[in-house]
């Protein structure tokens, strides 16, 4: 199988307009926890429970402008704006797919550029959403994967493009947002701590609301962070971006698999179930002839059998970049059964926005800061 070599693209800066370089930038005052909040305000001689004012304010009316804090007086407004700003994500552009998917551009603050998916069905409305923006972990079969790992996003760029994507949602659909996926661009266990704190924000009573079991985070297998999940109690749920369950096919197809073997990925699922009791999710593409066998449904099944877990089989969604094929749609059903047979929870997902490159494998910036 010929893969194509990696593309160093780098995201350009927006224009910004000019500003005053003699003053250090301003602090987002959505980097400040609550407590932080509340010290801020006593030592401006405000009182404490401003802080919590703010907070709703931030996190759970996502307000993006001091003045939309309406229940705040004119000076205190002021004062936050003297000391603080807000760095909303902003949609740069939008697509929609003829089945319906829509894919978004958003522009961070610095101008650089993540996507993210909404993926509408009649019964959900699910968000898929970016944790970094380009990607360090070179999977050969995923567009995000040729670009180079620009930076982390912060918890609330994360946290923006949920709130993004139920309005459009809501404003598409008339249906609010049931699920999220982090299966966007970027690895998210490769930026851990933003990613926990980005659904704390999501799921607290102080901020969206939102189930835990409602998210789900998407992994290509970092055995030590999995292993963290557990240790750290989390409530949401994990998939892992498997795609072959045998070392030498998947060292060939995703390199992380070199420093965390399949035995490791397997202790450290082992171990994550055992902290947290949440099932684990098998995602696989099936590649024509490269794992689409029944010995290779075998090695899945023998891979999958340890620990209580379903397995999406994916429609490969071809990129440039590649020259893979999806299997045939008679091997996709044998295979499925095949784990079926054994007792495996199997679901087999339909590519959805394929015609805008919206699809799973297929999120990358193509088109740049465009004026």
């Amino acid at each position: 199988m010929i893969i194509k070599p990696k593309l160093h693209i780098k995201v350009k800066e927006a224009p910004t307009a000019e500003t005053d370089h003699s003053k250090p930038p301003l602090k987002d005052i959505r980097k400040l926890s609550l407590e932080e909040l509340k010290v801020f305000f006593v030592e401006q001689g405000e009182k404490a429970f401003r802080a919590k004012q703010v907070y709703e304010w931030l996190w759970k009316k996502s307000v993006t402008d001091f003045e939309q804090m309406t229940n705040l007086p004119v000076s205190l407004r002021m004062l936050m704006a003297t000391h603080f700003t807000i760095n909303p994500v902003t949609i740069a552009q939008e697509q929609i797919s003829k089945d319906g998917t829509v894919k978004v551009g958003f522009r961070l603050y610095d101008g650089n550029l993540v996507e993210g998916v909404l993926i509408p069905t009649e019964d959900r409305m699910t968000a898929c959403i970016s944790s970094q923006v380009g990607c360090s972990l070179t999977c050969k079969f995923c567009a995000t994967g040729y670009m180079e790992r620009v930076r982390n996003l912060d918890p609330a760029e994360m946290y923006d493009q949920v709130v993004l994507i139920d309005r459009i949602a809501r404003l598409t659909y008339q249906m609010p947002l049931t699920n999220i996926v982090y299966m966007g661009m970027g690895e998210p266990m490769l930026n851990y701590a933003n990613v926990l704190k980005s659904t704390e924000l999501i799921t607290s009573s102080e901020g969206l609301g939102m189930a835990a079991k409602r998210i789900t985070v998407s992994t290509a297998g970092i055995a030590k962070m999995i292993k963290k999940l557990g240790d750290d109690g989390v409530k949401f749920n994990l998939a892992l971006s498997l795609h072959a369950a045998n070392d030498v096919k998947r060292n060939q197809i995703m390199p992380i698999n070199e420093s965390n073997t399949l035995e490791a990925l397997r202790d450290a699922l082992k171990y994550f179930y055992q902290k947290t009791k949440n099932k684990v999710t098998f995602e696989y593409i099936v590649f024509n002839n490269f794992n689409d066998t029944l010995k290779d449904a075998e090695e899945l099944y023998r891979f999958c059998k340890h620990l209580p877990a379903k397995v999406n089989i994916i429609e490969y969604n071809p990129i440039a970049e590649a020259e893979f094929t999806n299997a045939e749609e008679d091997k996709i059903s044998k295979f499925a059964k095949y784990l079926e047979d054994r007792g495996i929870v199997v679901n087999i997902r339909r590519s959805r926005g394929k015609d805008i490159d919206a699809a799973c494998g297929q999120l990358a910036i193509k088109e740049r800061n465009k004026e």
